[in-house]
């Protein structure tokens, strides 16, 4: 019997270790046939050319033995005790319960590891090699086994100790989610925009066929003589800056006095898909400071531009610089970029094949759609924000907790085709605004050396939409008197964080150095605990003027109140 045993255990290794060969063989040849034109599917379109990709040979066979060493350790561990099973993905006991369900979880994370590795040993252009890695991620993040129900040994164990509600539920959410076009993030139901979120109290006191201006009721007896406006991105809904009381962006600046404005979009429909950048420079951004200073009497206001808010106000001002035209005395740019020289993950979906293809799509009418653009994002951390809530919304029957930002990151909108190709050439594909004269809008050509006013610049340490160094490139470009600040966490995390939670931390430089990098920048910066809205604070009242009383009522003038904040524009679905 002892003999049999060894005999099948040879056989059974023996049978393992060519299934790992061909599986490394067949992963060599799905690397070296890689059609990245169709990798990202909706995400990318057909590169120009197909890449140039090959392999060192010793490269090679220093990961093929690495594999077959750590492959015969996988099998070894299986017949002495299990594996120890790291990744969150098979956290729960149940995977360490079940030996084929444990196997299968340590042959995926070993071929997981294998392929990322594979895709570093590439020898090609950075991009191309961006784009394998990007491609590899996507598709090892989709294959787990986590993902199946009959792989997932966890949601299998739920389904018994349920007796099957678990998938019943799980069926409900999974239709529930397809008749509302994108996957759960969290509790959707409990959250109503004006109700729970964006509920700082005011009015909107203008609006054209782009936006809605609100204007926000002082909680001070006095306030700043020169107003305060906000423009958030138009590629999503303004109330991230306003989610809860506690964390609310609007309410912090209105508590410390400032009278404050807020652009909030329309989400575009067809009446709006041949709407160009030109018009929401014009329209939109130049409008809501004129409206602003008509309403406060003021004649300068100070600004703020969240992410493409912020590449939409330095457009704005540099317009109106090049008007001789001086109507906002400083400026804030929160994780926003102007110079587009480094866009980190987001610069693979970009070249002359893709933004050619947006164009013609889109580029003379139509309208990006805000799902699309949603997922576009998602997938930048499939496993976080794709597979985790497959896992739990579907496999596991599950309804996601409550968060008021997850919220607000599925309410999506879309954007005019025209003004999102343009969007795309002059900035990420062809980083115009940086080039003086080199863009024209609004019938000026655009120069950021016009733009001498003080400005406040924001970045986040470890966001992956606007890199650190995508944000700090700002400040060699806007001539004039700066302060650059860098806060922990990511694009919105580190942003929306307030300091009372007494969380995180924030760098500055008291020296005021600006060198040409953000590397060189840190070398004499100062780590501070908590948050950094109150430097930004403290600067911002430096730059809007002496206190007078507040107003009693909204608007002025021709400016009536048309409906309380946050106004319907905000409540329209993509």
């Amino acid at each position: 019997m002892k003999d049999d045993a060894q005999q099948q255990w040879l056989q059974n290794a023996q049978q393992f270790q060519q299934t790992m060969t061909d599986t490394w063989t067949n992963a060599f040849a799905s690397f070296k046939n890689m059609d990245l034109g169709q990798a990202g599917a909706k995400l990318m379109a057909p590169t120009v050319k197909p890449p140039n990709i090959s392999f060192s040979p010793e490269k090679m066979q220093e990961l093929q033995q690495q594999f077959i060493k750590d492959a015969t350790e996988l099998w070894n561990n299986s017949l002495n005790g299990g594996h120890q099973l790291k990744d969150r993905r098979f956290s729960d006991p149940a995977w360490a319960a079940n030996p084929v369900a444990a196997f299968t979880a340590a042959a995926y994370l070993l071929n997981a590891k294998t392929l990322a590795q594979m895709a570093e040993a590439v020898e090609t252009d950075d991009k191309t090699r961006a784009r394998i890695r990007f491609t590899v991620e996507q598709l090892t993040a989709a294959a787990a086994p986590s993902n199946f129900l009959a792989l997932n040994a966890e949601a299998q164990k739920k389904a018994l100790d349920t007796k099957g509600e678990s998938i019943t539920k799980g069926l409900q959410n999974l239709l529930k989610d397809m008749q509302q076009g994108h996957i759960s993030m969290t509790d959707e139901s409990l959250f109503h925009v004006g109700k729970n979120v964006a509920t700082t109290e005011g009015a909107v006191v203008f609006e054209n066929e782009f936006f809605q201006l609100i204007e926000y009721k002082p909680l001070t007896e006095k306030v700043f003589e020169k107003p305060f406006l906000l423009v958030p991105p138009s590629i999503n809904k303004f109330y991230i800056l306003d989610l809860q009381p506690e964390n609310s962006v609007v309410r912090y600046a209105v508590a410390q006095g400032h009278h404050t404005f807020l652009v909030s979009w329309r989400n575009p429909d067809k009446s709006l898909a041949k709407a160009t950048w030109d018009d929401y420079i014009e329209k939109a951004v130049i409008k809501a400071i004129t409206v602003t200073q008509e309403i406060s009497g003021s004649k300068t206001i100070n600004a703020l531009g969240f992410c493409v808010g912020g590449t939409m106000l330095g457009t704005a001002l540099a317009v109106l610089a090049a008007r001789g035209e001086k109507p906002v005395a400083s400026a804030t740019f929160l994780t926003s970029m102007l110079d587009f020289s480094d866009t980190g993950v987001l610069d693979l979906f970009i070249d002359e094949g893709f933004v050619s293809y947006r164009e013609q799509e889109m580029g003379k009418g139509g309208l990006m759609k805000g799902s699309d653009l949603a997922s576009t994002f998602s997938f930048l951390r499939p496993n976080d924000l794709v597979w985790n809530y497959v896992v739990g919304n579907y496999l596991k029957g599950e309804t996601p907790p409550p968060f008021d930002l997850l919220y607000w990151n599925s309410d999506s909108t879309n954007l005019p085709g025209p003004f999102y190709a343009w969007y795309l050439r002059n900035t990420y594909l062809e980083n115009n605004l940086t080039k003086p004269g080199k863009a024209t809008v609004c019938g000026e050509k655009i120069d950021l050396n016009l733009v001498d006013i003080p400005v406040y610049i924001y970045g986040s340490r470890e966001d992956h939409i606007v890199p650190i160094n995508g944000a700090y490139a700002s400040t060699q470009y806007l001539p004039g008197k700066k302060r650059f600040v860098m806060g922990a966490s990511g694009h919105i995390a580190g942003v929306i964080n307030p300091p009372a939670k007494k969380k995180r931390c924030y760098w500055v430089r008291e020296d005021g150095k600006l060198p040409a990098t953000h590397d060189q920048w840190m070398e004499g910066a100062v780590e501070h605990p908590g948050s950094w809205w109150t430097d930004w604070s403290t600067w911002l009242a430096s730059q809007a003027g002496k206190e007078i009383p507040a107003p009693k009522t909204y608007g002025k003038g021709k400016h009536k109140v048309i409906e309380p904040a946050p106004g319907r524009y905000v409540l329209a679905k993509a």
